[in-house]
């Protein structure tokens, strides 16, 4: 079959700069996934996104879809025919289902007996009769976040839609997306190229619009333009550009003619932290910053223009003159909030609300000063100096540059804790203590950063479990996956010996005792739930994101392993975590296979003597075999040096040291009979089984491993 190039595109007014690449990506999976199930076989594809537009070339998509086999089998051949030799109602009847008459069906032996068959195929449909409703469907389908509509229509999409088009090869493909009528024309740069351009065919797409419409089609060709262009003029301007990814990508959202242009503003501002200039030119403006070989920033930035201006100076002028006094408003803000000092602002906390059933965030503070006092042993920490950075820790929320730009909460605490002569320790870890922010964000530096973290961040998940709203699907408005991540992340990345379940319970009561005093005389008819309950739901959510953990970041380990480790629900993260890596080097051994498969034998013996028997007591007889014995005798050696290993979480060891005894196992299992007739040898035995089993789930349950 022959196949021609595809196109679709949706012309729309400026798009949300968040949206156009995950949006154009997104059309092309719709649209190559419903080729798929239709059977209609294509080449290369490729997206393209900008403010204005969303399109989708294909290469050579068939001109019809998959031929489709039909194979289908009838009633007995004994049931279909009569004794003369004609048909039935019964074959008559699969005939008339198939479409065809008695005499075109056949017939296929199997071992139950003969049957009527039918075998035939469907020719594919013609491609160019699928497109419009896959097309619909496809744009149905986008993952918009905030759909809006306009005019006096009911269609619904992230920006009104101006223009489609839908070409196969060179012939337009009649459709309605969206209430706009397809067709041939396109539009290109808003200010440069306004006019409409006609598309000869499909092929002709990215060229046109380049040529003649001054658009950079392709989303990833305009980011890595404004990366060589904005490098370039850094270069020349004697500085390397900050670039972030967040920022290439929302640069690149913005704009279809990329033009990098350089502009300063007044030295003095670099009298400010670097991150409030940052702030302001990246977040308020969307202008890359430089830095000076030092590392030090310049008073130079580089604006990526959206067209080819003919007085490029004014453009430049118009850029300074809205940061200027951006900057000279940060610039107040920093001396004003420094004129007092941040503790002068803890009292005032009382008046922010955190949530509504929890109290303030001075409520918060108090709650979480008492957990980070709870942690600072566990962290070879100061308690007095975590209690005091607990306490400071949300005094920014008040300052104006926070204000200003609330992604700097938590680092403007730093420096203002810095500038009133509190302890650098407490600096540093106020202004970290948000760590991690994200997915692979970096950890707090030291151990007080780290209390705060994890006070402030179980603080939060408790409380909002404490008030039923824990995450649910996708839900999650209180961050609570990436909050647990975090705890977890930094409890056993740095190694700290944490009782998670004891911190969970305090936080747990605390977090109540603020909710029912909150709901008054009507706490027992409103509170989701009591703390025990909490407690556990809390522990199974972190654990539930322990398992993401261990998914996302831990190469080897299994679903298995997690599962033989969680069985014996440990109390510390890190211990967990332990059990976990020592789990992986069993697995090594040769003796782990044979090992795993004697405990999962072992479990369901005592679950069966268990279920049969009860709690029935019998009085065990001493054991008479050569080979229980010495099991018996290997076990009694091995227990000290297994569970000294354990009591140094060295698990590693202790499994080591418990692989040893896979000869004697396998000897009992044998040579020995479990179920003996007499029932005081067969107690024995129970027991010299529980005894051996209870000291492998010391360390995990190795009946779930594979074996």
């Amino acid at each position: 079959m022959s196949g021609h190039d595809f196109l679709l595109e949706l012309g729309t007014e400026e798009l949300p700069s968040a949206a156009v690449s995950g949006l154009s990506v997104a059309l092309a999976e719709q649209l190559t996934s419903a080729f798929a199930s239709h059977g209609i076989s294509h080449g290369m594809v490729r997206s393209f996104g900008t403010p204005r537009r969303l399109a989708v070339w294909v290469k050579d998509l068939n001109e019809r879809a998959a031929d489709a086999s039909i194979v289908r089998r009838g009633p007995p051949v004994s049931a279909a025919v009569d004794a003369t030799g004609n048909p039935t109602r019964a074959g008559l009847a699969f005939a008339e289902s198939c479409g065809c008459s008695f005499a075109e069906l056949g017939r296929v032996t199997e071992a139950k007996g003969e049957f009527l068959h039918f075998a035939s195929v469907k020719a594919g449909a013609a491609t160019t009769a699928l497109l419009g409703d896959i097309v619909i469907q496809a744009v149905a389908q986008l993952p918009v976040a905030k759909r809006m509509r306009w005019g006096d229509s009911d269609f619904e999409f992230a920006r009104p839609v101006h223009w489609v088009v839908l070409l196969y090869a060179e012939q337009v493909l009649p459709c309605e997306v969206l209430g706009v009528a397809s067709g041939r024309i396109t539009y290109g740069h808003r200010f440069m190229a306004p006019g409409p351009l006609t598309l000869s065919a499909a092929l002709d797409y990215e060229d046109l619009l380049f040529t003649q419409g001054r658009v950079v089609a392709d989303f990833e060709q305009r980011r890595q333009q404004i990366r060589s262009g904005v490098t370039d003029l850094a270069a020349i301007e004697g500085g390397t550009p900050v670039l972030t990814d967040a920022l290439l990508d929302e640069v690149t959202a913005l704009v279809e003619w990329p033009v990098p242009l350089s502009a300063g503003f007044d030295a003095r501002f670099l009298d400010l932290p670097d991150e409030v200039i940052l702030a302001t030119l990246q977040g308020h403006q969307r202008y890359f910053a430089l830095r000076a070989a030092n590392g030090r920033l310049l008073n130079r930035f580089i604006t990526v223009a959206n067209l080819v201006s003919s007085d490029p100076t004014q453009v430049v002028a118009g850029n300074e003159r809205v940061v200027g006094p951006r900057l000279s408003d940060a610039a107040f803000f920093w001396n004003q909030d420094r004129a007092a000092p941040l503790h002068s602002r803890q009292e005032a906390l009382r008046a922010v609300t955190f949530q509504a059933q929890l109290g303030s965030y001075f409520d918060k503070s108090v709650r979480a000063s008492a957990l980070a006092s709870h942690l600072a042993p566990a962290f070879h920490a100061d308690a007095t100096l975590a209690v005091r950075g607990m306490q400071l820790a949300k005094c920014d929320l008040l300052s104006g540059l926070v204000g200003e730009f609330p992604e700097l909460q938590g680092t403007m605490g730093g420096y203002y804790a810095r500038h009133d002569g509190e302890p650098e320790a407490i600096a540093t870890a106020i202004s970290e203590h948000y760590r991690p922010r994200f997915a692979g964000d970096e950890l707090p530096s030291g151990a007080l950063g780290q209390i705060l973290s994890v006070a402030d961040k179980l603080d939060t998940i408790t409380g909002i479990f404490a008030i039923g709203q824990k995450p649910s699907g996708t839900r999650d408005p209180y961050g609570l996956r990436r909050a647990a991540l975090g705890v977890l992340r930094i409890l056993i990345e740095t190694r700290r010996e944490v009782d998670l379940q004891d911190c969970i319970a305090l936080a747990t009561r605390n977090a109540v005792a603020d909710r029912d005093a909150r709901l008054g005389s009507g706490a027992a008819k409103t509170a989701p739930a009591s703390g025990p309950a909490i407690e556990r739901d809390v522990y199974d959510y972190m654990i539930d994101r322990l398992r993401a953990y261990y998914t996302e970041n831990v190469a080897g380990v299994t679903t298995e392993m997690f599962e033989a480790v969680l069985d014996r629900r440990p109390r510390s993260a890190y211990d967990f975590d332990r059990r976990v890596q020592a789990l992986a080097v069993f697995l090594t051994l040769a003796d782990a296979p044979a090992l795993a498969a004697a405990n999962k034998r072992i479990a369901n013996i005592l679950r069966k003597s268990d279920e049969s028997e009860g709690t029935t007591s019998i009085t065990p007889t001493p054991l008479v075999q050569v080979e229980e014995l010495s099991l018996q005798a290997a076990l009694n050696e091995a227990r000290p040096t297994v569970l000294e290993a354990i009591a140094q979480q060295n698990y590693a060891e202790a499994l080591t040291r418990l692989a040893g005894l896979r000869g004697v196992v396998d000897a009992f299992f044998d040579k020995v009979l479990v179920n003996a007739n007499e029932p005081g040898l067969k107690a024995a035995r129970l027991q010299l089984l529980r005894d051996l089993r209870s000291l492998f789930l010391s360390i995990a349950d190795l009946s779930r491993l594979p074996g």
